[in-house]
């Protein structure tokens, strides 16, 4: 009796005693069966089977006579395809998976080639905030996944096959409209009329837009209600018969296209959208990375870079929104009384109950740099004081603080800020000198409320330290006394008594406290005031035009 052959799916111990082996093409048709047994022992209950399948399709057995079967690993399975790989489980991978039948046959795992894990390219820690979303699917169609509700297709109320094919059909418009421009002349003049293709393609457009409906029909509103109602903010509201079915696909086209650029920025790193953390702002002349969260509303904070006018403070989602705001926005400073003003530098005073919208703003904008702020709409007992500088353009904002109409504790700020592109310039010790300022004129002794940012207290004690240092340089006398040091200043005699501690000016001897004089100090003082010299980062008292409010 011939040897037998071998079947090319059964392991190198195959039996050998059986003799209901079919011919080789008979054999050939069961390969798929065979690489999905994970190369185990083949029986006869096995062959008979693999027999059972004898009636496969044409086109299978053709295949397996041309012998394109997938390449084999050393143990004879097929290596897995990406489209094997259950992508809900981030750690799933067929390269780390042993069955007990490959340990039982001696395969190693770690000989078989390595395969390109389906979720490298995706982070799959996040997730759409789209109740209900799987993260599947692209709004643009042409990506596999989604992380935000600009790129969710259902919040759109769309499918993810609706939506490729809708890439499909904008990618076949965009070719014919090349096209059609490519055979235009394009040598012709500026001002040229429009072409026959143009003009048919206007009355194409006005034609759909006449066959529109007046208006939705009863159905069409309860409908659109109900959807509402179990949806509210979280789906899109439903948008046919709302406008023309060209104006409604022209919409569509600029959310698919926006969508589309939000990915790239955020596959960039620009943005990381659907953390509600705005990472950078576009304000005036600058691009200011963010420091701390701030309340802003979520479908804007979940873009992670927002755009704000500088007048205004007004907030928007792109460059565009902005550019078209800027040309209509009239106002060049902030609103309210202009109390201060010497060269370029310029303080306004406004009260948070005539410009709420305003304070809010400022408020937001400023818990993007503050850690403890806490203060965002409640800003009716709150006067502003805004510190600008201006230039041919307008006022542009420097920094602010805002404190109470009627403080029982006497606080002069509430809270205060610099803007960060105008830190390390001498601002805050202005914003500081100006608070101290209108608590002299009211005869009042102010300190900050607490607690200071990190970076207020720093500010707070080279402020404090500059000015008992001026003080003593400028005393003849032999006592002094805390108090009037107080009284002069308008700083609050317990921030007196920690600077000087911390200056080592304060000394405990014989029951008594007394205040040094160290002359090492104030000499230091001077050589930085000397070398400063005629620095135009101070506040004027004569430049001031400002009465106490009376109490609201």
């Amino acid at each position: 009796m011939p040897r037998r052959k071998r079947t090319a799916g059964s392991s190198s111990e195959g039996t050998a005693d059986s003799d209901d082996s079919g011919d080789h093409e008979k054999t050939d048709s069961s390969h798929s069966e065979a690489n999905q047994r994970n190369n185990t022992r083949m029986t006869r209950a096995s062959l008979r089977l693999s027999q059972s399948s004898q009636d496969a399709p044409p086109d299978v057995k053709q295949a397996a006579e041309r012998d394109e079967s997938p390449p084999r690993t050393p143990t004879g399975n097929a290596p897995s395809s990406e489209s094997d790989i259950d992508i809900s489980s981030p750690n799933a991978s067929h390269d780390e998976s042993v069955t007990k039948d490959q340990k039982d046959s001696g395969s190693d795992p770690s000989h078989r080639p390595k395969r390109r894990r389906f979720h490298e390219s995706y982070n799959f820690n996040m997730k759409c905030p789209t109740p209900g979303c799987n993260s599947l699917g692209h709004l643009t169609g042409k990506h596999e996944r989604h992380f935000s509700i600009s790129g969710c297709p259902l919040y759109h109320n769309l499918s993810a096959d609706e939506c490729k094919v809708k890439a499909i059909e904008r990618e076949k418009q965009e070719e014919e409209r090349s096209q059609g421009q490519n055979e235009e002349n394009r040598h012709a003049t500026r001002h040229q009329a429009p072409t026959p293709r143009q003009v048919r393609y206007k009355e194409k457009v006005m034609e759909i837009r006449k066959r529109r409906d007046s208006g939705l029909t009863k159905d069409q509103k309860e409908k659109y209600m109900e959807h509402r109602q179990i949806h509210g903010t979280t789906r899109e509201p439903l948008l046919e018969n709302i406008t023309s079915d060209y104006d409604l696909e022209l919409f569509r086209k600029a959310q698919a296209r926006a969508s589309e650029d939000l990915e790239k920025l955020r596959l960039q790193g620009q943005i990381t959208e659907g953390s509600n953390m705005i990472k950078t702002i576009l304000f005036g002349r600058y691009e200011l990375d963010t420091w701390y969260h701030s309340p802003y509303p979520e479908e804007y904070a979940r873009l992670g870079r927002l755009y704000v006018c500088e007048f205004c403070l007004k907030y928007m989602k792109s460059q565009t929104i902005l550019r078209r705001h800027m040309a209509k926005c009239v106002w060049k400073h902030p609103p309210g009384d202009e109390v201060y003003r010497k060269g370029a530098i310029s303080v306004f005073e406004v009260d948070g109950k005539k410009n709420k919208i305003y304070c809010q703003n400022l408020c937001l904008l400023a818990k993007l740099f503050l850690d403890h702020k806490t203060l965002y709409y409640d800003v009716e007992p709150f006067l502003f004081y805004v510190m600008t500088e201006a230039d041919n353009t307008g006022c542009h904002l420097v920094g602010y603080f805002s404190k109470e109409k009627n403080s029982f504790l006497n606080y002069n700020v509430s809270c205060i800020l610099t803007m960060p592109q105008y830190m390390r310039q001498g601002y805050g010790k202005m914003l500081i000198d100006f608070s101290y300022l209108l608590s002299k004129v009211e005869e009042k002794v102010g300190s900050p409320e607490r607690p200071l940012s990190d970076l207020g207290l720093i500010s707070y004690r080279s402020y404090w330290k500059e000015v008992l240092l001026r003080y003593m340089c400028n005393f003849k006398g032999k006592e002094i006394s805390i108090k009037e040091i107080s009284q002069e200043t308008a700083v609050n005699p317990v921030d007196i008594v920690s600077t000087l501690q911390s200056l080592q000016m304060l000394k405990y001897w014989k029951g008594k406290h007394l205040v040094l004089k160290r002359q090492d100090l104030i000499d230091e003082w001077k050589a930085k005031e000397t070398k400063r010299g005629n620095n135009n980062k101070t506040i004027d008292p004569s430049s001031l035009k400002w009465t106490p409010p009376k109490g609201t």
